[in-house]
């Protein structure tokens, strides 16, 4: 595996740079796009490693327009469908090939819309110490990563600034921000879009225990999916066949890079350790047999 392969950063002259997020570079395209890159860098506990896995963005890319395309008729979402290369230098073009979208400029909610089917996380801490998730009153004796008996729950977080972490709120908290009828209408998409991706993943193995999603709205209040989509980047999948409430399932990310940084000599802030090959490659395996199976 050569490092050499990987795009830690893009480097785009032909449009302004806007934003580097953890994953991803944004350009502007006009007044009303944006050029969004998925690079190949990887993240753990709200730190940018040193170490890009060479051809996640890609991998990201392929799996975010699969859903995309997938769950279009429960909600419209961001992509304008304009090939990437054609809004960047002739030169620039290998950097965006394969792992960019051209996307609609809308106004993300300041909610993360997350959504869980199952009871682990920080909504498992939760549960532990409130008998509830986001105020959510659930069961009482259910286990760590066991299915809600309830089904899936909308469990939105606030959006913390780099470097803070995201904390859970509860309904209450998002109709303040978003008003009643955006947030039911928010919490009822969100939970659709999980549900119709869980019933999928299922037949093809693989469980999905929660997951994130980005909301958006244009000029007229119309609401889009935006961002990315189910990958493992954003989600929680578990491999349906070592699955056992009770006890924490292996998972299709980056499990392998946050157990082995776990165990090095490092206080979680920046500048992180480099990463071996040995995780590079196993953490990319990960996320390539979640893209096998799904799609």
């Amino acid at each position: 595996m050569t490092h050499s392969s990987a795009l830690f950063e893009t480097n785009i002259k032909s449009l302004p740079l806007l934003h580097r997020g953890k994953v991803r570079d944004i350009y502007a395209v006009g007044a009303d796009k944006l050029l969004i890159v998925q690079t190949d860098r990887l993240s753990a506990f709200d730190v940018i490693l040193p170490t890009a896995v060479p051809g996640k963005g890609k991998l990201l890319t392929a799996l975010s327009d699969f859903w995309f395309k997938k769950l279009a008729h429960v909600m419209p979402n961001h992509l304008t469908g304009i090939a990437p290369e054609s809004v960047v230098a002739e030169n620039e073009r290998e950097q965006v090939r394969d792992r960019a979208f051209v996307i609609r400029r809308l106004k993300p909610l300041p909610i993360e819309v997350i959504v869980r089917g199952y009871v682990v996380g920080s909504g498992w801490k939760d549960y532990q110490q409130t008998g509830a998730i986001c105020g959510i009153q659930l069961p009482a004796g259910l286990k760590l990563a066991e299915k809600l008996p309830c089904g899936a729950i909308f469990t939105p977080s606030t959006k913390a600034a780099a470097g803070a972490h995201d904390e859970n709120i509860s309904l209450a908290e998002v109709e303040k921000q978003l008003g009643k009828a955006l947030t039911a209408k928010v919490s009822e998409k969100a939970i659709q879009l999980y549900t119709e991706a869980a019933d999928y993943a299922a037949q093809r193995g693989i469980i999905i225990a929660d997951t994130k999603f980005e909301f958006g709205l244009d000029d007229a209040g119309q609401l889009y999916l935006i961002d990315e989509v189910l990958t493992p980047d954003s989600s929680r999948f578990w491999p349906a066949d070592q699955y056992q409430a009770g006890q924490n399932p292996p998972s299709f990310d980056k499990q392998f890079v946050r157990d082995w940084l776990e165990k090095q000599d490092w206080n979680k802030k920046a500048p992180a350790p480099e990463l071996p090959d040995q995780i590079l490659q196993q953490t990319m395996a990960k996320y390539q047999e979640a893209l096998r199976l799904l799609t």
